[in-house]
């Protein structure tokens, strides 16, 4: 155990990390903005116009004020608001999706939906849960007192108050209150307004673009490049997009800002339309005296797939000393990320975005982040491209200042003779750099609906610490963004940090429900509670109000996190928070496998409680073919009898027989013969 111990603290101390430090693989981004769109970074207490191209994560706020609508994209799926909206991405990582809606509406499309992923949105009554890709459409009254759910397409789960619902394609259903969730299935959904007509025809955009056979689908942003440039075969790299409507003299990374998004730190955000997906993901060229952008490939029909992992910025950086100056990495050469990941994260970064050898990229790892040393000997193909690398000052670079207005020329002689870094430079940003260039927003959500409590499915993570808080501690870890083991430390208790409450919606246990009703109850009272006699086909089941008895794994409090191994004072201590850490990791998978058992339990359950409603519904149509069959007999027994009657008075009647003689007359003998006289 000893041995042990000590190999992890040289691993520590040599700069590795665990992949429990790598970042989140996908993120979002403020796709469309129309009206006055405000954002809240997570951190912060402020609401700043959001700007286009800007990346969100995990704490940030969007509110879409009167005669205003939004749209987020992510690698799989769209969230659209439309006006008075406030949106929160609780959560946002490699599997979970999770959403806080605390007034207004929203439109959530969502293409593909892996087995281990989970879309869900958060309301002031319930929490929803994505089943099947669909188009949902999810409002909330001014109040918060109402959550309406139109299911487009798709299928979901409502939760909220020991009850669950499933609802279907076609339902429309209106959820009231929180300690006891009442429902009531609406006849008909509303017809399309202009905000859905508008969200259909963007969807259109995105189902129909051409981009879409020479990138991977798992790009966000890709749909932006059909009509902003064109897409040309070459033979040593393949499609390759160039950008349409650029300056003499453009280079990539030259229009826009740096601003600082935890946990990545300097992030690029483009000026341009089109300026994401070639901003964070694939590689840049030079090539035939133009730009172009060489995407990550699509996903092959066979084969193996690397799912595109999402880079801030996909550059190398020219040490002036003067100025910060960066240029554009080229394909085949690798990206090393300044924050903290593992190896299996820089190889997935490098490999999904380009075409470069896995031996390669663990050299440069062992090199840059084991062993803290530059690579001199590495020769960037678009480092003498014209105009590739552009400058701007720190002062301009550490608070979000546009890159264009803020250049600074550096003799080329200069620029040719200085190093190359692999790693961003080590700088601490101003709290300007996280809001970007404008400090006031035109409009904020309501103190009413930014303190709304909601619930949750699915335990959100621990709130963002401050600012502040983070600024301080980056400037002690030397300019350098923070591990996931730093954040904890300096995160507050989420009872303090958290204006709007999140409660968890405990667990339903899911009941059969004779089908016809619209949003299908699946919950069950608990055995104390007499057993609820079934509605008829055209009610909704009642909800149960009372919680289960037992308690979900998700919902059991995660056990405390020991100190860093990096504050023990000795030798011995840093082996028993090693060993303490090892131990909770054992109890983190046994609480995974527990979960995963009850998870699957809790499918075998629906699976059957589905079967006996589908093999009830059968018998229910067996029943009614008989009857209907029994009542078509009927009626043709009382039509072949009605026939007959009328056959029988149009037939005349048969005359009447002759008079019968009298008897006397019928047996009288002959009279004797009479001779003639």
């Amino acid at each position: 155990m000893a041995v042990f111990c000590s190999a992890l603290l040289l691993l520590a101390a040599s700069g590795a990390s665990a992949d429990g430090d790598d970042p989140p693989s996908r993120i979002a981004r403020i796709s469309y903005a129309e009206g006055s769109i405000s954002f809240q970074p997570a951190g912060t207490s402020d609401w700043v116009p959001a700007p286009l191209n800007r990346p969100l994560s995990t704490g940030d706020v969007l509110w879409a004020d009167n005669s205003s609508r939004a749209e987020l994209q992510l690698d799989g799926s769209v969230v659209r608001l439309s006006n008075s909206s406030e949106l929160t991405l609780v959560n946002l990582s490699n599997d979970v999706t999770q959403l806080q809606l605390s007034s207004g509406t929203l439109i959530l499309r969502v293409r593909r939906l892996d087995d281990n992923e989970t879309y869900e949105v958060d309301t002031p009554n319930l929490a929803f849960s994505v089943l099947r890709p669909g188009s949902y459409r999810i409002s909330v009254d001014p109040s918060g007192n109402t959550t309406a759910i139109a299911v487009r397409s798709g299928q979901g789960e409502v939760s909220g108050a020991g009850s669950a619902y499933t609802v279907q394609s076609g339902d429309y259903d209106q959820f009231s209150g929180t300690d006891q969730l009442s429902a009531e299935a609406q006849p008909n959904q509303p017809g399309p307004d202009s905000f859905e007509t508008w969200s259909s025809d963007r969807d259109s955009r995105w189902d129909r673009s051409p981009s879409a056979q020479y990138v991977s689908t798992d790009v966000v942003g890709y749909q932006d490049l059909d009509e902003q440039g064109s897409w040309r075969d070459t033979p040593e790299y393949g499609q390759v997009w160039y950008p349409n409507g650029v300056a003499v003299g453009w280079a990539p990374y030259q229009q826009g800002h740096w601003s600082y998004i935890a946990p990545w730190g300097y992030t690029w955000v483009d000026d341009q339309p089109w300026g994401f997906a070639p901003f964070h993901y694939g590689r840049w060229i030079w090539n035939g005296g133009a730009w172009g952008w060489i995407p990550s490939p699509p996903r092959p029909e066979h084969g193996p797939y690397f799912r595109p992992v999402y880079a801030p910025a996909l550059v190398a950086w020219v040490g002036t000393g003067a100025a910060i100056a960066w240029f554009a990495l080229g394909p085949r050469e690798v990206y090393v990320p300044r924050y903290p990941c593992s190896a299996n994260y820089m190889r997935n970064v490098n490999v999904s975005n380009t075409t470069v050898n896995t031996t390669v990229i663990n050299n440069v790892y062992n090199t840059t982040i084991i062993n803290n040393k530059t690579v001199n000997n590495i020769t960037y193909v678009n480092r003498a491209a014209p105009g590739a690398i552009t400058a701007t000052s720190t002062a301009a670079f550490t608070s979000a200042q546009p890159v264009a207005r803020n250049l600074v020329r550096v003799d080329r002689r200069e620029l040719t003779a200085a190093p190359v870094q692999a790693l961003a430079p080590a700088v601490v940003p101003t709290k300007q750099a996280v809001l970007g260039s404008s400090r006031v927003a035109n409009s904020k959500p309501p103190a009413a609906v930014l303190t709304r409590a909601v619930v949750a499915r699915t335990p959100p993570p621990a709130p963002p610490p401050t600012f502040e808080r983070r600024q301080e501690a980056i400037k002690n870890n030397g300019g350098k963004p923070l591990s996931v083991e730093q954040v904890h430390q300096i995160q507050p208790a989420t009872a303090v940090a958290r204006s709007a409450p999140i409660r968890i919606a405990p667990r339903a246990l899911p009941v059969a429900l004779k089908p016809g009703a619209s949003a299908r109850a699946i919950a069950q009272p608990p055995q104390s509670v007499p057993p609820r006699v079934q509605a008829p086909p055209d009610e909704r089941m009642p909800i149960s109000h009372t919680a289960p008895a037992a308690v979900h794994v998700n919902q059991l409090p995660a056990p405390p996190k020991p100190a860093s191994p990096s504050v023990a004072q000795s030798v011995i201590d840093r082996e028993q928070l090693q060993q303490q850490q090892q131990m909770r990791a054992q109890q983190e998978q046994e609480r995974q496998r527990m979960q995963q058992q009850q998870e699957l339990e809790h499918e075998r359950v629906a699976k059957q409680q589905a079967d006996a409603a589908r093999a009830q519904e059968l018998e229910r149509q067996h029943q009614q073919q008989t009857q209907e069959l029994q009542q078509r007999h009927i009626q043709e027994q009382q039509a072949l009898q009605a026939r007959q009657q009328e056959e029988r008075r149009s037939v005349p009647p048969a005359p009447p027989p002759p008079p019968s003689k009298p008897p006397e007359q019928q047996h009288k003998p002959p009279e004797p013969h009479k001779p003639p006289q």
